[in-house]
């Protein structure tokens, strides 16, 4: 490395800086906010662990409160870290990293936790070195302890002493110009979404032998093999961008890809496997990474994007602004934090605390919820969510507990926060977000509720939400509740609460997500199973009010169930989400809380689609645990899952007709081109009530329309069909098993005609369809 200098800062305007650490042609540029501060240093890094700083300098403070330096000689993917004194613990000469020099207290009057002993990384870093549970501390001879504050004894030293240089993750300066191909900016109501982990979609050894496993799917040709140094990472989950295209979705939703914590070995106690805390909202996750140089993630990540948009399908990112991995008080010490970004520079700015300056554990349960009564905070989010829409040219984003974006200013008695009316429509912060969709055309999606409160449909128009009752809803009638009437309003796309949102497209219709029972073990469980052995638990946590049923133990009842789950979920109104490997049956063994499972049980085990009995397929080669045989087998052809084939079909099925693709309700165009949902009872002469456990909804459009019968009662029920004024009903769907053999569908125009009056079996969907072209 070249002679690295500092510039004179009467040389440089600091008008136009952005926050973190910058290429340009006069220099690297660094950036960071730290107003109450009284000293920045910042310090150059030759190694991420094991060395000392190679060159240090001091920052000078702008009126904004920002601290700002450029430096000349310095070259790309330079380590960098920052040393921070403040009111608490004073700028002393005689100071030394690993002393005590200047300290006053743990934390100032406003509740600001300053420690130069412990070496910060940028919070607008591109990408960090590691994350804080790295198994890499251990060879070090040391734990994550180590980033504590306070004053508890570790081996002789107070812990608010412990010089972190060594250990600390590192910014890394990058500058990346990768191109990634242009979005396909597909409507939202085009929209169908996989969610997945990138960990899940292709760690599991059969994703090696993906394009052979699909080599007899129709549709599927395209499909390769992932190689096996792929399997995992980015790269991989590119790789299966034409197998979501066949399956007939839109949209992949990742979770969390932001840095967090998770060790590499998935150790006890700091595994991580849904990404769901986070280190640094810009830098992607390096452990799902297969290029691990210094730029290589980013680089990788923005390649998988490409991938997805080459094939015309979108990335959606499952994002967490409602707290960090920076954790909350360590044993209700409120002079012992683990601080090693946000809350080292300005813990009053971004963190919610107590009037004793104690750290918030409340509409999260994670400990320190995140300040959006601040300015600074708000600005975090919104500078994170350009930087991934304009460089990293994702498509969408779904917020975890998106409602303590919402929530009051800091300064509320915690003790009345979840008491209090929430005014969602018009935050600050969540209309800001809703107006950056709008002009980035891009999708924002609210999980619209946290420990202290259920909010959907209160959003700001332009939010999508995740629509809680449509799952609940659905859950309950397909089990045999009777719940018609809210059945039918979620069946409609929910008019009461999105007709004011900006659609139908609004509300993200699911019957399951990534917490929570699966597809599969919603109809195989009566409660959860979650303290099993690894690899399928032990897990803590997980609802125990899942409104599953487990079909009373028959096999054909499960698989004729999970067919009915995905029939009405792509039928409804609004946008469907499925969850991963809820396609070919994969089952987590009723385990409903898998956060921390490190396992391969836990990914999508794609041998369990050239198979009509997948359940039984092995986990893994050399793995003694087993899936639970819930489905036994399809009464197909021995290679053919009748349960992917069906799911493929009546995804592509929505794909291929805008009458099942629409963001208003009917009756609101003039031009005759809307679209209606009728509801009717089964005799087709009233409209359903509480306690019908059997519905028929005609899909009337200018196009097609479809007669859809749903029999969610333990005896057969009649349905008469309308009467077309022209044309013939053709049948399209049964998910009764005796229809099993052909995968309980016919190709479109090609089944056989029916009309009239028709016995529908128990727990049954049947879908007939009246083609325009059938009668032109």
């Amino acid at each position: 490395m070249s002679e690295v200098i500092a510039i004179d800062e009467s040389s440089w305007s600091t008008a136009d800086w952005a926050l973190g650490a910058h290429p340009s042609a006069e220099g690297m540029t660094f950036a960071v906010y730290a107003p109450v501060a009284t000293r920045v240093l910042l310090e150059i890094y030759p190694e991420a662990m094991g060395a000392f700083a190679s060159a240090s300098f001091p920052l000078a403070k702008g009126q904004d409160g920002v601290w700002r330096g450029k430096l000349q000689g310095l070259q790309l993917n330079a380590l960098y870290g920052y040393r921070v004194w403040g009111p608490n613990w004073t700028y002393d000469e005689e100071w030394t990293p690993g002393s005590s020099a200047g300290f006053v207290a743990d934390l100032d009057e406003a509740g600001n936790r300053f420690n130069p002993n412990k070496v910060l990384f940028d919070p607008y870093a591109r990408e960090i070195t590691h994350n804080l549970y790295t198994d890499k501390l251990a060879k070090l001879g040391v734990n994550d302890g180590v980033f504590g504050g306070g004053g508890d004894d570790v081996n002789g030293v107070p812990r608010r002493l412990i010089d972190t240089a060594i250990y600390a993750p590192k910014g890394v300066v990058i500058a990346d110009y990768t191109e990634v191909t242009a979005k396909p900016n597909i409507p939202g109501e085009r929209t169908a979404i996989y969610e997945v982990s990138v960990d899940q979609a292709t760690a599991h050894p059969s994703s090696t032998r993906l394009g052979d496993l699909l080599a007899d799917e129709p549709g599927f040709g395209a499909v390769a093999n992932i190689p096996d140094e792929y399997r995992g990472t980015y790269k991989g989950v590119g790789m299966l961008a034409p197998y979501l295209k066949a399956l007939g979705l839109t949209t992949i939703e990742l979770l969390p890809v932001h840095e967090t914590n998770a060790s590499e070995s998935g150790r006890d106690s700091k595994t991580n496997s849904w990404g769901y805390m986070t280190l640094d909202f810009f830098a992607p996750n390096r452990l799902y990474a297969h290029d691990q140089s210094w730029g290589g993630p980013t680089r990788e990540f923005k390649e998988m994007v490409s991938a997805f948009h080459d094939v015309g399908l979108e990335v959606y990112l499952d994002v967490v602004y409602n707290h960090t991995a920076e954790g909350g008080n360590w044993g209700g010490d409120v002079n012992t934090v683990g601080f090693t970004t946000l809350g080292g520079f300005a813990t009053a700015e971004y963190y919610q605390m107590t009037e004793s300056k104690t750290l918030v554990d409340g509409a999260t349960g994670t400990g320190n919820q995140i300040n959006y009564s601040s300015d600074v905070a708000r600005q975090l989010v919104l500078d994170s969510l350009r930087y991934w829409t304009d460089d990293m040219q994702v498509d969408g984003f779904r917020f975890d507990l998106a409602t303590v974006l919402g929530r009051l200013p800091g300064d509320a008695d915690p003790e009345d926060w979840g008491n209090q009316k929430r005014f969602f429509s018009d935050h600050p912060l969540l209309v800001a977000i809703a107006d950056f969709a709008n002009e980035n055309d891009i999708e924002v999606i609210a999980e619209a509720w946290d420990l202290w409160g259920y909010e959907v449909g209160n959003f700001p128009k332009g939010w999508g939400e995740w629509n809680g009752r449509y799952r609940d809803a659905v859950r309950r009638f397909t089990k045999g509740d009777g719940n018609a009437p809210g059945f039918v309003d979620m069946f409609n796309g929910d008019y009461h609460h999105f007709h004011t949102s900006g659609g139908a497209q609004k509300t993200i219709n699911f019957v399951d997500a990534h917490d929570g029972f699966n597809m599969a073990d919603l109809v195989s469980y009566q409660k959860k199973n979650n303290d099993q052995p690894y690899p399928f638990g032990p897990s803590d946590g997980g609802s125990d009010d899942n409104l599953s049923w487990d079909s009373g133990g028959s096999q054909p009842l499960r698989r004729q169930r999970v067919r009915n789950l995905w029939a009405i979920l792509f039928l409804s109104r609004g946008v469907p989400m499925v969850v991963a490997g809820d396609e070919f049956g994969r089952t987590q063994n009723g385990n409903n809380n898998p956060w921390e499972l490190h396992s391969l049980a836990m990914c999508n085990n794609y041998a369990m689609i050239p198979t009509n009995a997948p359940q039984r397929v092995p986990v893994e080669a050399g793995v003694e645990a087993q899936y639970h045989d819930n489905f036994g087998e399809f009464d197909t052809d021995a290679d053919v899952n009748g349960l992917f084939r069906f799911a493929t079909f009546i995804a592509n099925l929505r794909q291929r007709h805008d009458a099942l693709q629409q963001n208003h309700w009917g009756d609101l165009l003039a031009d005759d081109q809307d679209v209606s949902y009728l509801f009717r009872t089964p005799s087709g002469q009233g409209h359903p009530v509480d306690g019908d456990r059997a519905v028929g909804v005609y899909i009337n459009s200018p196009g097609d329309n479809f007669w859809v019968m749903i029999n969610m009662a333990s005896v057969p029920i009649t349905f008469t069909a309308p009467e077309l004024e022209v044309g013939t009903w053709r049948a399209l769907i049964n998910t009764d098993v005796s229809e099993e053999s052909h995968c309980n569908y016919w190709p479109e125009g090609e089944g056989p005609n029916v009309s009239g009056a028709v016995e529908l079996p128990a727990w049954t969907v049947a879908v007939w369809q009246e083609r325009s072209s059938d009668h032109r």
